[in-house]
């Protein structure tokens, strides 16, 4: 119980989306693992049944476009 009780804490397939981020992101960039680390992330959106990403603060800066003078 308290592994459904850490996964309502995330959105779905976080974990995997961001081990698949951080990968392409190292360098020496290893394909093999980044592309292990794509299928999982595929299987999960098809098991959970996921339509469409976002990230946390998207909607913030659709409502208020961010301004910032140097």
């Amino acid at each position: 119980m308290d592994q459904a009780g850490s996964a309502q804490s995330q959105p779905v397939c976080a974990q995997e989306a961001l081990d698949l981020l951080n990968c392409v992101a190292q360098s020496p960039y290893d394909q093999d693992k980044c592309l292990r680390l794509l299928q999982s992330l595929r299987e999960c959106v098809l098991n959970k049944k996921v339509k469409k990403f976002s990230l946390a603060d998207q909607r913030q800066q659709e409502a208020k476009p961010a301004s910032k003078e140097a």
